[in-house]
């Protein structure tokens, strides 16, 4: 009979070793320990869970393959910003500093035990100004995410925007949303909060309340347990980041596959995303510019992306009725037919290739 394969830790470092022994041990799952990356060979890929010693990290990253599912970087102490950068290179889901990161640890070595976990794809939206079209992308792309058979969470970071709900027609319908997640941190169960979400069939959105005040922004630590919970109960989470990073948009573009970066072929706009692009760059090293037409002076989509000095990935072209539909309440691209629904198609294909 074949033995299931163990989580590996990679690590020669003797106290955090012993600390994520002694972690796996209340959670009652083994672990393979290995301190030299370039002996550990296929264990790197087959292993269910691989945790990655900040002492070891710069070793993994020159010797091992760049990005597999199920990576972890574990470090001691209480700052692990300094990590941020070689873990995103790395491929890595999340910083781990112990002991804070004890009981999410817990659970993550606990579910390793469970078969193979699900590992949802996160991609990000931006606007490179206000009425970029940002919101309206994220959204067609959830749609275009679930008629291409992939489950799939809408999350909606920018507590001053439109609302996600809105752009769906979903605004009445009941279930949780971000004020219900206020100081939710650590494992939040992916089935609990599906279910909990306003959503139909395999589309669920994470949206803000709708009073008549300014609502509160989420915490790091809700964003971080909310993208976490998504990408175990979804193929596809879709988050829609603000322009002006909290620090919950940080945590959510931390744990983005790429970011898109949307921008109106415009002279203005381009020189207003540079901000924008400098805090992105900040949190995630893979972003692609989306350009929106028409351009009133002429702009090619290829001449904004060198511009802002980001690649290409996609331009949006003008879409007939598309504006007045969505004042309807019509969902963006939900047909599968036009220019949206063609370029979320593409971008998907590219982005999750």
């Amino acid at each position: 009979m074949t033995q299931p394969h163990l989580p590996l830790l990679l690590s020669a470092d003797a106290a955090v070793t012993e600390e994520v022994l002694r972690i796996a041990a209340v959670s009652g799952q083994a672990v393979e320990i290995a301190i030299d990356p370039g002996a550990v060979g296929p264990r790197y890929g087959v292993a269910p869970l691989v945790l990655v010693g900040a002492d070891l990290l710069d070793e993994v990253r020159r010797q091992l393959p760049p990005r597999r599912a199920g990576v972890l970087v574990v470090g001691a102490g209480a700052d692990g910003a300094v990590l941020l950068p070689a873990a995103q290179d790395l491929g890595a889901e999340h910083v781990a500093m112990l002991p804070a990161a004890r009981e999410w640890l817990l659970n993550r070595l606990a579910e390793a035990r469970t078969g193979p976990r699900r590992e949802g794809r996160i991609v990000g939206v931006v606007g490179g100004r206000g009425g970029s079209g940002a919101s309206t992308l994220a959204a067609a792309l959830a749609v275009t995410g679930v008629r291409a058979g992939l489950s799939t969470l809408l999350v909606d970071a920018d507590p001053l925007g439109g609302g996600l709900d809105l752009a769906l027609g979903w605004e009445r319908e009941r279930g949780l949303r971000w004020s219900g997640l206020a100081g939710a941190s650590g494992r939040v169960d992916p089935g609990t909060l599906t279910a909990a979400l306003p959503g139909r069939g395999p589309l669920a959105v994470l949206a803000w309340d709708r009073p008549s005040v300014v609502p509160a922004a989420a915490g790091a630590e809700a964003m971080t347990a909310a993208l976490d919970a998504g990408r175990r109960a979804a193929d596809l989470v879709i988050v829609d980041l603000p322009r002006s990073f909290d620090a919950a948009a940080s945590a959510a573009a931390r744990s983005a596959l790429m970011i898109l970066l949307v921008l109106p072929s415009e002279v203005r706009a381009t020189a207003a995303a540079t901000q924008v692009v400098r805090e992105v760059e900040r949190h995630c090293r893979r972003i692609g510019v989306v350009v929106r037409g028409p351009s009133p002076g002429g702009l090619r989509p290829g001449e904004v992306a060198r511009a802002v000095g980001l690649p290409l990935v996609g331009e949006m072209r003008p879409e007939p009725g598309l504006a007045a539909a969505l004042e309807k309440g019509v969902v963006p691209a939900a047909t599968g037919r036009g220019p949206l629904a063609h370029l979320c198609r593409d971008l998907l294909r590219s982005v999750l290739a």
